[in-house]
């Protein structure tokens, strides 16, 4: 729902020609997710063309074959050995095209779990995350799908090695991203800190978190129901801070005359420096904070960031059509100039833009038969034979 289609998303947003191959006659499931689900498929599936197909027909396996011979890279999300069942496994295809890339997006890599079903709640518990972020005795998700994504990066990346290896050798290869291999990329930091310290690290949601830095924390403004949270890292950040908020006897005080005694005495301070902000309206308190260079963020809802003056002056938000969202109410978005973020790099061309909305299921089903070399007859066949659904967009009487 979120891997493959991430991985898909990041190189059509570079400018490669991707084209989504969805189970007929209503595509993608995720095109009718409703509740925390809802956003997925018009989130992860811009900049693509789409085809729908039923693989487990012997022609629309032949249908997918023939994409295969003329595609540089295949990206496939399935269950172990789904492929192979079909057909379409990185041996038969790569034996049609040798130069081909096939990028397999699984839950686990090759070994003892790889056959188990992940999801990245599943990754996440196992992998120590929901451990780090939730309170003690209570392992918490974290509030994005932290590990499709990335994974989904790292196949991406995967992809791009493997192409400029191609360059090299003139042959393809099977490259792999695992879920829960990337939940341990995320985790790593905090077993290195267990072998270091010889414990298991206590959870960042314990409010009894033994911090490094004095000011670390979230803390209520002026403002009813507004909060900002503000750090200080460094010695030098702490001093301007005393300064600016009014805290000299802090700056005085001997027994907080380094950072290991800061740290220790991180309680106390927090009490201090809840009362001072409590008395300042969010706007003051953060420009306070941005005149000294200290790490500070207002703490934005979802729904805030349509309006984000930087994401909107940095062509962070791009205008997608959220209407491929089937579950949606009414099939439109409540807000209705929303805009999806872009991918968060800048190439010396500018931001990755929106070349193409969300597409429809099966929309350019007749056009990517056409480019396959299909003739008219094959594709009107493949058509009423039910083996490839299209859109009214894409209907026989309107190509």
């Amino acid at each position: 729902m979120i891997m493959g289609p991430s991985c898909g998303m990041i190189l059509a947003d570079l400018g490669a020609d991707v084209v989504k191959v969805e189970p007929g006659p209503a595509g993608d499931n995720s095109r009718r997710l409703t509740g925390a689900a809802i956003g997925f498929f018009p989130t992860y599936n811009r900049n693509k063309r789409s085809i729908c197909v039923d693989m487990k027909s012997p022609s629309g396996a032949a249908l997918v074959r023939r994409l295969a011979a003329g595609a540089d890279v295949i990206i496939e999300n399935f269950r172990p050995g789904a492929m192979e069942k079909l057909g379409l496994g990185y041996s038969a295809l790569s034996g049609i095209n040798p130069r081909l890339v096939y990028c397999s997006l699984k839950g686990f890599l090759p070994g003892p779990y790889e056959h188990r079903t992940a999801l990245d709640e599943v990754v996440q518990m196992m992998g120590g995350l929901a451990y780090m972020t939730g309170p003690p005795g209570r392992p918490l998700r974290t509030g994005a799908s932290v590990n499709d994504i990335l994974g989904g990066t790292f196949g991406a990346v995967a992809i791009l090695a493997a192409l400029r290896e191609r360059d090299t050798t003139g042959h393809g290869s099977l490259v792999q991203s695992g879920l829960f291999e990337t939940n341990m990329v995320l985790v790593a930091q905090h077993m290195a800190r267990a072998a270091i310290e010889g414990r298991n690290p206590e959870p960042f949601g314990d409010p009894e978190m033994k911090k490094p830095w004095p000011v670390y924390d979230v803390f209520d403004s002026a403002d009813e129901g507004e909060q900002v949270f503000v750090g200080t890292v460094t010695e030098s950040q702490w001093r301007g801070f005393c300064e600016a908020f009014g805290l000299n006897d802090l700056l005085s005080d001997p027994e907080l005359a380094n950072m290991a005694q800061l740290a220790a005495a991180r309680p106390r301070i927090r009490l201090r420096v809840a009362d001072v902000f409590r008395k300042l309206p969010k706007t003051e308190l953060m420009a306070r904070c941005e005149a000294l260079g200290l790490p500070f963020a207002p703490i934005a809802r979802p729904a805030d960031l349509f309006d984000d003056p930087h994401l909107l002056a940095s062509e962070g938000l791009l205008p997608v059509d959220l209407r491929s969202a089937e579950g949606a109410p009414n099939g439109a978005p409540v807000v209705p100039e929303a805009g999806i973020p872009a991918l968060p790099v800048a190439l010396g061309t500018g931001r990755p833009g929106l070349r193409r909305q969300p597409p429809h299921a099966g929309e350019h089903g007749i056009e990517v038969m056409q480019e396959a070399g299909l003739s008219e007859a094959e594709i009107n066949m493949m058509i009423a034979e039910g083996i490839v659904s299209v859109s009214a967009q894409e209907s026989p009487a309107a190509a």
